[in-house]
């Protein structure tokens, strides 16, 4: 990380009431010292025979920034960490910011399905933990991970700019889903993924497939299963895109709520983090998301109901698609709307929409 450095002649009167002092010691480093000058307890200082150089550094992180231990939740971490180095000259000092490494359940059952594990918050728990007890001081979730309801004590004003929301496919022996024979092998842990995929090729096998991006790739390439699913998102956020066979479009396979965003969530009332989430987030993208979530909470689904749904600025307005449907996509319920831009209207929307589908929905659904 970068320091924070004072140089100045030896002549020349150095003051050192320009340099923050807050959580700061001073280091020196020089390759020859003579004669010695005097240090005092709050700083160190040499010099050489023209030079007088104290860099500066925060003994404490002003900014410790909770994460998933992923490639993926990594890579939006260091993102996280870049964007507030270029946007506030005292986080750019040396130690001002910490990645910490939260461990949730979610990473530490690969071998069931999400559904049989508890669902909701299953790689986020550990990290609203973390934050309300102070080992933290703000979380960075992916936000189709995150319940519609957060934890009392926290909130989360900020999301960063939406990634492409589509699907890949991603196979070696198969360009397209439609080349894909009967009894197929589909490793997927999504529920959304599998009935939609069902609704259309019904004569495929899905898989339960879960572990980071790169453990599935490498399944995939070992031939555990014919062909896999996974956001196009998080294979750009980590350079990987070779790996796509093909990126769907959003009529062939709806994404899931909040797909492609990045939230990031602080205690209630922490005046300091507030300030700097306020200037990192992307309204347009929290607008989208906070429809689509608002759609979500109004259907109350458990964590084994296939629901998809993709909100998004069209000029002036606000456009959204929603859908459940049963496990097996026998049964799809569809939705549309269309609304004024705004945040209150964006959650209007998708509150009314999830009423509609819950309406209609046979309660096996849910």
């Amino acid at each position: 990380m970068a320091s924070v450095a004072i140089t100045a002649s030896f002549s020349a009167s150095v003051d050192f009431t320009s340099v923050s002092t807050r959580k700061l010691s001073f280091r020196s480093k020089f390759l020859s010292v003579s004669p010695p000058l005097a240090a005092s307890s709050a700083h160190r200082t040499s010099r050489n025979r023209n030079v007088v150089r104290v860099v500066a550094e925060v003994d404490e992180p002003i900014v410790k920034i909770g994460t998933r231990g992923s490639p993926l939740a990594l890579a939006q971490a260091y993102m996280t960490r870049d964007l507030l180095k270029k946007n506030f000259v005292e986080l750019s000092e040396e130690g001002a910011l910490e990645i910490c490494i939260i461990k949730t359940t979610g990473d530490k059952v690969l071998d069931q399905p999400l559904a049989d594990i508890g669902g909701k918050g299953l790689f986020t728990r550990e990290l609203d933990v973390a934050l309300l007890d102070g080992r933290i001081d703000i979380a960075v979730h992916s936000m189709k991970d995150v319940p519609t309801y957060l934890p009392e004590g926290s909130i989360l004003p900020c999301m960063l700019p939406r990634e492409d929301v589509r699907d890949a496919f991603i196979s070696v022996k198969y360009d397209d889903l439609s080349e894909l024979p009967d009894g197929a092998l589909v490793g997927t842990a999504s529920l959304r993924r599998q009935s939609q995929l069902l609704a259309k090729f019904p004569t495929l096998k899905c898989v339960n497939f879960r572990g980071n991006v790169q453990s599935r790739i490498r399944k995939l390439q070992e031939g555990v299963v014919d062909c896999t699913l996974l956001a196009i998102a998080g294979l750009n956020r980590m350079d990987m895109t070779e790996h796509a066979t093909k990126i769907l479009e959003t009529d062939v396979m709806l994404p899931a709520v909040a797909q492609g965003a990045i939230g990031i969530a602080c205690r209630t009332g922490d005046s300091r983090q507030l300030e700097f989430l306020e200037k990192l987030n992307h309204e347009e993208t929290r607008i989208a998301v906070e429809c689509e979530r608002a759609f979500l909470a109004s259907l109350d689904g458990s964590c084994r109901t296939p629901i998809a749904g993709y909100a998004y600025k069209s000029g002036n307005n606000l456009e959204f698609r929603g859908l459940v449907a049963s496990l097996d996509g026998k049964q799809i319920l569809e939705t549309t709307r269309s609304s004024n831009w705004s945040f209150t209207d964006a959650i209007d929307a998708g509150k009314d929409a999830g009423n509609e589908l819950k309406a209609l929905a046979p309660s096996e659904f849910f």
